[in-house]
């Protein structure tokens, strides 16, 4: 194997190369749709939670309100979600995705799944179930994310 970069030794290491291969392929599939990776994050959140609100979608995407409010402008002006006001409370609105921004971001799993199946391409099927039952081992005692 030729060696570009500093040699990857341990299996962290390994597994972080990994991580690193399947977030280049996410950031790929998200920039040819011409979105960043928050706002994907967002269309996909809203397309699983429709009608969230602002201080929702601030708490699972970690960021403070003003970004969120940005954000939401940016996805708004191109069409992509749908802010309403329900109950006559002005201050109180939920965001929808549009089906245009519902579209945009169709396909994220499935052009996860091949990207998966790509990196494990070197595995046979007994292979690829011996290393997801180690996987489960290690990470059975390790918290759980929170998303």
């Amino acid at each position: 194997m030729e060696e570009d970069g500093p040699r990857l030794t341990t299996s962290l290491e390994l597994l972080r190369w990994i991580g690193w291969a399947q977030m280049m392929a996410g950031q790929d599939w998200v920039r040819e749709r011409d979105l960043s990776r928050e706002q994907s994050f967002v269309l996909g959140y809203l397309v699983q939670n429709p009608g969230a609100i602002q201080r929702d979608i601030a708490d699972v995407s970690r960021t403070s309100a003003a970004s969120v409010s940005s954000l939401l402008q940016g996805l708004e002006r191109r069409g992509l979600i749908d802010r309403r006001t329900e109950g006559g409370n002005e201050r109180s609105k939920r965001v929808y995705a549009t089906l245009e921004g519902a579209e945009l971001i169709e396909g994220f799993d499935a052009a996860m799944a091949a990207t998966e199946d790509a990196i494990l391409a070197p595995l046979s099927a007994e292979e690829r179930e011996t290393l997801h039952e180690l996987l489960l081992k290690v990470t059975s005692v390790l918290p759980r994310p929170t998303r």
